[in-house]
């Protein structure tokens, strides 16, 4: 289903972020609407219209400001005119929230920042209190079956809040700036938070697969949740992380060139810099923007490449930006003392080397900036994506220009094409400046084809519109896994079925499924109450209860020996039926095992916190306690030198819950489980296990079998169900 079809069947699209696309100024007794200027305002502004939308933002003005015929003036205006519904914040709001906790604790420590960040308890209480706030606000508008897509760090506790109030909404979340790694965003004290209120999202994205990577990692060791290919099982729902790079409205930037307004600017701007090279530099006065160092790189390609003196200038434009935040106030002054030393080392009567302007300039008066400049000099230190480098590139119709971009930009991934420089690296970025200079038209237009070609086809509205299928599309595949999940009506049919039958099978996994996993894996022993819902199971005459598991047949002996059930050890080697002893399923060799042991062995010593088991016909590598990151490091490496060593054996992979297995290649649970089914017409088969390894089972099953796989996974089993706890709560039943 196409998100039209969607949004035609009565269905709203909510965009949430903390400011809306027009910010309301009082001016004595006039109320003016001013349209915001910047990336997702400007490039969802005629997107969001197309469909049936709602923007919710705060609209620049504090509560006090205004009396109710004033608000209710501009609740009608904005609803009318701008589909667009405001929030009011208070003057303490904006101090402790905006400026507080989103700009003094998020902003420095998301771009790697750390000794800008400050961690204040009541910036903090703030945030928390302003989610809450939106909350509210989007509840008197949204409906459980409404997309509702939020946007940007100002609102990460939101969409968790949202789930608990609408469980069956769709809910979007978008970072418009850097997700740091783990190292970083661990010193956030309020890190579980952020991330629990950032997975209350069906979908979560970000610019680029470093920030999704770093994303995946902080939820995997601070929460503990395993994700594949980007899908996270959380609270039995599935969420998707995920990579979209945000464009721009590209034909908006390239065909502003043929207006007459535009056209006039850029012939004035030309004569003005007539013999000059041109260089511009255009940033938001912040701190991440690596102004102060690409000033510093521009006066060192002025001192080692001399000849260019008098021959080139650099057009700085700083838009002032949280001008009450010190910070901010120290970089300005920083600033203006640079550009006044470096226009007073090189400068002469008719040569500033720097034009500085600490001002925003509308759209029009920007293009021609762009179109005419030799060179931009995009350096941040750290950026989420960089929509001015693609603008940049845009504007160039005649293809002539050169782009040197910061590898710290997200933009870097795209725009490979640049001049791609470290930022802290000054004569990496002088040497930029003069393998600029000095590019062929040839050059320059076949690098800049390639990424305006790339740029035109991932525009922002294409970016909107990936995002919003994407996010369709996840909630389809939970329907799908909800679907499988066992309902009290479907239980009912389970226990009516079993209570029918004379000649019942039941196949159960052991670590998972009625334990649950432990570090030690010694610590998973059952407990009473297990060991007494296995005797009542496996004593009534009608049942045939087997254990499947991956563990030891000593292990299996020792715990279960006193119940009379059937078992299989190690993923389906051994097999043991029921007052029988144990056999092989078939003749096997465990001689490659002294082959293997020592590569295994190493692992061990280079991954702190695995261990190796040691069974009969197979080899563990257990790293439940290792650090997740270097242990999923380490087991690509050696499962890579495992297929190496054993391509000419008959030995096979079998990767579990925290576990790689070496063994022999055809034996699996599926395979033990077919011992038992072939040996009997049963009239009712039930299986349950909860990973990988249980897979074979649910395969090897009839059509009429009850399969049921814990935990909400994409699987072969016919069913779901969502914890151990569960598991056990069924099995009662029976």
């Amino acid at each position: 289903m196409t998100l039209k079809k969607i949004l035609k069947n009565e269905q709203k699209l909510l965009f949430v972020s903390n400011r809306l696309p027009i910010t309301i100024q009082r001016r004595k007794k006039d109320i003016k609407f001013i349209p915001s200027i910047g990336g997702l305002a400007t490039g969802l502004g005629s997107f969001y219209k197309t469909y049936n939308s709602l923007w919710i933002g705060w609209c620049g003005i504090t509560k006090d400001d205004l009396d109710k015929k004033s608000k209710d003036f501009i609740a009608a205006r904005l609803r009318a005119d701008f589909k667009s519904h405001t929030l009011y914040l208070t003057k303490k709001d904006i101090d402790q929230y905006y400026y507080g906790f989103c700009n003094k604790t998020i902003w420095p420590l998301f771009h790697y920042f750390t000794h800008h960040a400050i961690y204040d308890k009541d910036f903090w209480g703030s945030y928390q209190k302003i989610n809450q706030y939106f909350c509210k606000e989007i509840l008197k508008i949204a409906s459980d079956n409404d997309i509702i897509w939020i946007h940007d760090y100002h609102l990460m506790l939101l969409p968790h809040m949202l789930r608990e109030k609408l469980p069956e909404s769709q809910i979007g979340f978008y970072l418009h700036i850097p997700f740091p790694s783990f190292e970083i965003f661990r010193l956030l004290p309020w890190r579980k938070e952020i991330l629990e209120g950032l997975l209350g999202s069906d979908l979560i994205g970000f610019h680029t697969y470093d920030y999704v990577r770093h994303f995946l990692s902080s939820v995997r060791r601070l929460l503990g949740c395993e994700h594949t290919l980007g899908q996270v099982s959380v609270e039995n729902r599935l969420v998707k992380v995920d990579a979209f790079p945000m464009g721009i409205d590209y034909d908006r930037f390239s065909k502003s060139l043929q207006k007459k307004n535009i056209i006039k600017e850029i012939n004035k701007r030309k004569k003005q810099f007539a013999d000059k090279k041109i260089i511009l530099s255009l940033d938001r006065m912040d701190y991440t923007k690596g102004i102060l160092e690409r000033l510093e790189a521009f006066d060192l390609f002025l001192e080692t490449y001399p000849d260019y003196k008098e021959k080139i200038t650099l057009i700085l434009i700083a838009v002032p930006s949280r001008t009450e935040v010190q910070t901010y106030m120290e970089l300005k002054s920083q600033v203006d003392e640079m550009v006044g030393r470096i226009n007073g080392k090189y400068g002469s009567i008719d040569w500033i080397p720097v034009r500085y302007m600490n001002r925003s300039f509308p759209f029009e008066k920007l293009i021609p900036f762009y179109n005419m400049a030799d060179i931009a000099l995009i350096t941040p230190l750290r950026d989420g994506m960089n929509l001015i480098a693609k603008e940049y590139i845009a504007t160039k119709t005649d293809k002539k220009g050169v782009l040197i971009l910061s590898e710290m930009a997200g933009a870097a991934r795209e725009l490979g094409e640049s001049l791609i420089v470290n930022p802290n690296n000054k004569q990496e970025v002088a040497q930029a400046i003069f393998q600029a200079i000095n590019m062929t038209s040839e050059d320059q237009k076949e690098r800049n084809a390639i990424m305006q070609n790339r740029l035109e086809r991932y525009h922002v509205k294409a970016w909107a519109q990936d995002f919003l299928d994407r996010l369709i599309r996840i909630k389809k595949i939970q329907g799908e896994l909800y679907a499988k999940v066992i309902t009290p009506e479907l239980k009912d049919h389970l226990i009516h079925s079993y209570r029918s039958k004379r000649k019942r099978l039941i196949l159960l996994d052991y670590d998972g499924t009625l334990t649950p996993f432990f570090e030690k894996p010694e610590q998973a022993r059952p407990n009473i109450e297990i060991l007494e819902l296995l005797k009542k199971l496996a004593r009534d005459p009608k049942n045939e209860l087997v254990i499947l598991s991956g563990r030891e047949k000593e292990i299996l002996d020792n715990w279960f020996s006193k119940i009379p059930l059937g078992m299989s050890a190690e993923h389906g080697v051994w097999i043991k039926g029921r007052g029988k002893k144990w056999h092989l399923i078939e003749q096997l060799r465990n001689e490659w095992k002294n082959e293997i042991r020592s590569l295994m062995e190493l692992y061990v010593n280079r991954t702190p916190g695995s261990f190796l088991e040691e069974k009969d016909y197979s080899l563990v590598w257990h790293y439940r306690k290792a650090d997740p990151e270097f242990a999923m490091l380490r087991l690509l490496e050696l499962k890579d030198d495992l297929l190496h060593f054993t391509h000419n054996l008959n030995i096979g992979l079998l990767e579990g819950t925290k576990t790689l297995e070496v063994k022999n290649a055809g034996i699996n649970k599926g395979r033990a489980a077919m011992h038992w089914i072939s040996g009997n017409k049963w009239d009712f088969i039930m299986a349950i296990g909860d990973d990988w390894t249980d897979e074979d089972i649910f395969i090897s099953l009839p059509e009429s079998a009850f399969s049921i796989r814990v935990g909400l996974y994409p699987t072969r089993a016919k069913y779901t169900i969502d914890s151990v706890t569960k598991v056990l709560s069924l099995l009662k039943k029976l």
